[in-house]
């Protein structure tokens, strides 16, 4: 029998990357590699949500569920921008 896991992924890659490129905007001295390290960073601080469709998860969410992740994004992702930009200028400040 073959499987194909092809389709599973984590449920917040997708949102934390549309995220970070549009917010790149407000970050225009962020380089790519850092506006990738910002993504990890966001990524590590959330939990593992692995679906196969982003629909199903969207479909079991409650009201109060979805504004949560909402905010818990929106936390998530001030923090790893100035993470990342404060690792820059200390790299910066020590060339």
């Amino acid at each position: 029998m073959a499987i194909n896991f092809e389709q599973v992924h984590n449920y917040y890659e997708r949102l934390v990357f549309e995220d970070v490129v549009r917010l790149s905007e407000a970050h225009p001295d962020f380089t790519p590699d850092m506006l990738a390290d910002v993504a990890c960073v966001a990524l590590n601080r959330l939990p593992a949500r692995y679906v196969r469709h982003d629909v199903d998860m969207m479909f079991y969410l409650t009201e109060h569920e979805r504004h949560a992740i909402e905010t818990t994004m929106k936390e998530v992702l001030e923090f790893a921008f100035s993470f990342v930009a404060e690792r820059a200028a200390k790299r910066g400040a020590a060339a």
